[in-house]
């Protein structure tokens, strides 16, 4: 089976590695791709906002697979061009895809029966939305942009005059672009966060393994957020109980719920959740694979990966044998360019990728890089992630961190403590160094 991966980041390389393990496999393609994809993919330079060239590309080479990566081409109706051509693809058909495209289609589908999610109001004008914020009586609270913002797009209120300022940031001085001129602005809700995504083939749902992301720019979960600078998979906090809560009351709901919406759903489906005392909340659909979570879940599924991701796009889902997964925990620490989240500066050397990878159980899948006169050099703001497995969350961690010390740039910035919220010894001495701020917290 040939496949093709549309992409250029660290979930398309993980994507790439994992098909490489099919004994289904055929040639394994990516369009655009990058160094790091390059090592056990042809690449192909076609921009991923170039629908009718991706299409030309798969009927011209044969492709019996797409799957789609970012979220701007699933909003653009790749997937349905794909499958108009007759070509199978894994991902949400342009209906689908406001799940993630639209905070308020997203809180509007959550609000159905059994899918518990924060309460929200949606803004169109600025005016309206500063003088809410100026009635709220509840802090912290919520502020999320509508449209597509790479995962950076939610900022935690503290006040009425921090709720303010993010208002006028995103709907008057345009700093999201177009995402910004609609925003929702939700409660805030204290648990401890969880991602779970499943597989979707329009009626069965698998869900996969959890993860935990860590979004923060800076250790203890502070800072502005961010892609996501780390994950590790699994998590202590999915408990039977808990896993039967999430399949039956949100997932399962959303996809009915979508599906009599008139937007039928297939792909990646991805659950931002809370844990709370009083069950799991959500607090954001992605319509495709999480990153950096899709990093620390490949490596542990031992299950075909392509058996899977075909059967997803084809419909045949409820056919598939039971999803099995490695014992093996997963840890994947970003290395970041020293100014993201905010605006970067491409073209700095990185040294000592080939050592990292060297390292036993250690995968490192290039996010934002680039090759340019024969060198390795960064081309974005998060630019590896260095993912190691291991018997405990302990072991993987370390291994990763001692992988990730192999690598430099000018200007490496990366969390210290990723998997300290399940570490006691880590998130003890968090604990202490800033009176518990942060813990049993997150954003709605």
């Amino acid at each position: 089976m040939n496949v093709l991966v549309v992409g250029s980041g660290g979930r398309e390389h993980a994507f790439v590695d994992a098909v490489s393990r099919s004994p289904q496999v055929g040639r394994i393609l990516a369009a655009p791709g990058n160094p790091g994809i390059a090592e056990q993919a042809e690449c192909f330079d076609v921009p991923v906002t170039d629908v009718a060239g991706m299409v030309a590309l798969a009927r011209a080479e044969g492709v019996d697979l797409v799957i789609v990566g970012p979220e701007g081409p699933l909003v653009a109706g790749l997937v349905d061009a794909l499958r108009k051509a007759g070509v199978a693809a894994l991902g949400p058909a342009a209906a689908a895809a406001p799940l993630e495209g639209s905070q308020a289609v997203m809180a509007e589908l959550g609000r159905r029966p059994r899918s518990p999610t924060a309460s929200y109001r949606t803004f169109s004008a600025a005016s309206e939305a500063i003088a809410y914020c100026e009635t709220l009586d509840r802090w912290p609270s919520v502020i999320k942009v509508d449209g597509l913002a790479a995962g950076k797009g939610v900022i935690i209120a503290r006040t009425p005059q921090a709720a303010i300022n993010a208002v006028r940031s995103a709907m008057l001085d345009g700093h999201f672009g177009d995402a910004g001129e609609r925003i929702v602005i939700e409660d805030f809700v204290q648990g401890e966060e969880l991602s779970m995504i499943a597989l979707v083939d329009g009626e069965s749902v698998a869900v996969l393994e959890s993860s935990r992301d860590h979004k923060a720019a800076y250790d203890g979960d502070l800072g502005p957020n961010t892609g996501g600078m780390g994950a590790f998979s699994p998590s202590a906090l999915l408990t039977p109980r808990t896993y039967e809560q999430i399949e039956e009351r949100i997932l399962i709901p959303t996809v009915h719920a979508m599906a009599k919406a008139g937007r039928t759903f297939s792909g990646f489906l991805y659950a931002g959740l809370m844990i709370t005392d009083e069950g799991p909340v959500v607090l954001e659909y992605n319509v495709r694979g999480g990153d950096p979570e899709i990093e620390v879940l490949l490596p542990r599924l031992t299950s075909d990966p392509l058996e899977l991701f075909a059967a997803t796009a084809n419909g045949t889902l409820a056919e598939v044998s039971d999803i099995e997964w490695s014992t093996d925990v997963a840890c994947g620490v970003v290395l970041a360019d020293g100014d993201y989240p905010g605006t970067v500066t491409p073209g700095k050397p990185i040294r000592g990728v080939a050592k990292a990878a060297a390292h036993a159980g250690v995968k490192v899948f290039h996010m934002g890089t680039r090759v340019r006169d024969g060198r390795l050099e960064t081309a974005g703001g998060r630019v590896l992630c260095v993912t190691a497995v291991g018997a405990t969350l302990k072991a993987a961690r370390d291994r990763a961190y001692a992988a990730a010390d192999e690598i430099s740039f000018e200007g490496l910035r990366r969390r210290e403590d990723i998997g300290w919220r399940e570490l006691g010894p880590v998130a003890d001495t968090l604990r202490a160094s800033q009176g518990a701020v942060g813990l049993g917290e997150g954003a709605a």
